[in-house]
């Protein structure tokens, strides 16, 4: 079983990694291409490309400036562990033990726009480019045509390496859309997290980031292989409901959010 999350934002180069292993990213050569591509635009044009502010835009610059291979601990940082934000914060990543790196290595991705697909210990240096922007690109008019079929044949691979043809979607739409689940040989479950609001069951962005980490970090702890063992999550007060849920959307409800800490 292989479980996919999207990258994140807001990045940590400052806190020492929990680790000395590494691996080096899968499709370097790639991200270097589009590393050359970005070189070309200004910061005004990555601030109008990112609709960032001018300060974001000029130190988004300076990183394609500086972007430089061979990767090593000492330029740059495990991937899982140099990413912030909603869904690794539920994965607490910098807890994991070395045994739980070793499991992650082989079942967990996460996927990005400049580096393609990342395994949680190889290598990166700071970006940011999401997916879904409009970047014109050697590969096509934005980064979908950039990656082409190359995520998907390279999750087929990771998909054989872990021992079961199951693909698990924590990522966003934005990021999933860079596969093709119809090329892979693997059977998809996307868990879907519901919070009631106004009587309803919805998706809150916030709720659902840090629950698609929390997942991911459950099956990390709980090494599972099989799928059906998901719907014994119950991190958060969320349940699997089965009257929600359709075979390949797998959809977990919660009617009250845990009081905010602190």
């Amino acid at each position: 079983m292989l479980t996919v999350i999207s990258p994140a934002k807001t990045l940590d180069f400052d806190t020492p990694p929990t680790t000395r292993r590494s691996t080096q990213p899968q499709f370097i050569e790639r991200s270097a291409e589009l590393v050359e591509d970005a070189r070309a635009l200004s910061p005004a044009d990555i601030r109008s490309l990112m609709g960032v502010s001018e300060n974001i835009a000029e130190l988004n610059h300076r990183r394609f400036m500086n972007w430089s291979t061979p990767f090593t601990l000492d330029n740059a940082k495990q991937a899982v562990l140099a990413f912030k934000g909603d869904v690794y914060t539920g994965l607490e990543a910098e807890t994991l033990s070395s045994e739980q790196l070793a499991f992650a290595q082989q079942h967990l991705c996460i996927l990005s726009g400049l580096y393609g697909l990342l395994r949680p210990l190889d290598l990166m240096q700071p970006y940011r480019l999401e997916m879904g922007l409009k970047f014109a690109n050697r590969g096509g008019k934005n980064l979908y045509e950039f990656w082409g079929d190359e995520i998907t044949r390279q999750l087929e691979k990771q998909l054989k390496k872990s021992g079961s043809p199951v693909l698990v979607n924590l990522a966003s739409n934005e990021y999933f859309r860079a596969v093709k689940p119809g090329e892979l040989s693997a059977e998809l479950i996307t868990p879907v997290f519901k919070d009631l609001k106004n009587g309803k069951y919805k998706i809150i962005s916030f709720f659902a980031k840090k629950a698609r980490g929390q997942m991911a970090r459950y099956i990390i702890d709980k090494e599972l292989n099989d799928p059906a063992e998901l719907k014994k999550y119950r991190l958060d007060g969320y349940r699997y409901s089965k009257a929600d849920s359709t075979a390949h959307e797998w959809v977990f409800t919660r009617d009250t959010a845990p009081a905010a800490k602190g």
